[in-house]
């Protein structure tokens, strides 16, 4: 297995990647802490093996190659749950992870953009049912997304009218963080244009992107955080081999001319953003989605009626203690 120890990227400071003090991690160093992230993005932008880097372990094997005969036949798109037990910097987390597997992939791809939105809103109102009960489970578990990795893929060009428009209908419902599928695939020059590009498509459109300064009265980590804005998007290359001995291990991806160490942040960002999400900035990300995200969604849901007949009247609270069938759940 890989080291975990990330390594400072050169041009941040130290403090820019170090944990902040914060009472939610803190509360959450014994008990462990909830934490749900989806991956979106077309099939072939290496959504399986980032998932499997992340957690340092193999959670979604290798798949088969499609069969030639139906492989122009795009299959809809469906939820695949991860459940992975991680532990960073003493901290226990109990990691979800929805892969939204399919999306992009057809022809027309209408219908995806509201099956996210469907999705994530299911879970706002999960949480608002249960907030509703006179008596609560004890046994809920919270499944409101944290963050929505979208892989970007690197045409080298600008964004896609797929890619605008998945930011512009979600962003308002979930932490966006955008990524450069495969960044290998391009130079070190066509990467920072392609970066440059992504990024006035942005600011252009005004896509609800994560804001990694949204909290302006943390005067100490804005500095920081502002100098991890100029990342966005992250470029990611993940590994698919581990070279070395039990002393000296180095995740690499294995290339007919040679290696890329993922691990060596002159080579890609997948350090610093692994350090972000699941270090860092998990009690940022975790608190803008219920204190921000949820909050601005659950006022307009009551501002309109609230639930249907019949919605949160549950008043034993004991409930069912199944998990929703919103998606296939796998248990890593």
């Amino acid at each position: 297995m890989a080291p975990s120890a990330p390594s400072i990227t050169s041009n941040m400071s130290a403090r820019a990647i170090t944990p902040r003090p914060s009472s939610y991690r803190h509360k959450s160093e014994k008990r462990g802490m909830t934490y749900n992230i989806m991956l979106v993005g077309q099939s072939g932008l290496g959504r399986r093996t980032f998932l499997n880097t992340l957690c340092e372990r193999e959670v979604i094997p290798a798949t088969e190659a499609p069969n030639p005969d139906t492989a122009n036949v795009a299959d809809p798109m469906r939820f695949d749950t991860y459940e992975v037990n991680l532990e960073e910097d003493g901290t226990r987390i109990s990691l979800s992870v929805i892969d939204a597997a399919g999306f992009g992939d057809g022809l027309d791809n209408t219908s995806c953009f509201k099956q996210l939105q469907d999705y994530i809103e299911a879970q706002f109102d999960e949480v608002l049912v249960e907030e509703s009960r006179i008596k609560r489970n004890r046994k809920y578990r919270d499944h409101r997304l944290h963050v929505l990795i979208y892989f970007i893929p690197p045409t080298g060009h600008s964004l896609r009218e797929l890619d605008i428009e998945l930011i512009r209908r979600l962003g308002e419902y979930v932490n966006i963080i955008p990524v450069i599928g495969r960044a290998d695939s391009l130079t070190v020059d066509e990467l920072q244009t392609f970066k440059h590009s992504v990024m006035r498509d942005i600011d252009y459109y005004k896509l609800p992107v994560y804001n990694f300064c949204w909290d302006e009265s943390d005067t100490e980590a804005l500095k920081d955080n502002r100098e991890v804005m100029d990342f966005i998007p992250f470029s990611v290359v993940t590994c698919d081999e581990v070279l070395g001995n039990d002393y000296d291990l180095v995740r690499v991806r294995r290339y007919p001319w040679g290696t890329i160490e993922i691990d060596d942040d002159s080579q890609c960002d997948f350090v610093l953003l692994r350090y972000i999400l699941l270090n860092s900035h998990i009690a940022d990300l975790i608190n803008y989605t219920e204190d921000v995200l949820y909050e601005n969604y659950r006022t307009k849901k009551l501002e309109v009626g609230g639930f249907g007949e019949g919605e949160g009247d549950d008043e034993d609270g004991e409930g069912d203690d199944d998990e929703p069938s919103t998606s296939a759940r796998k248990q890593e």
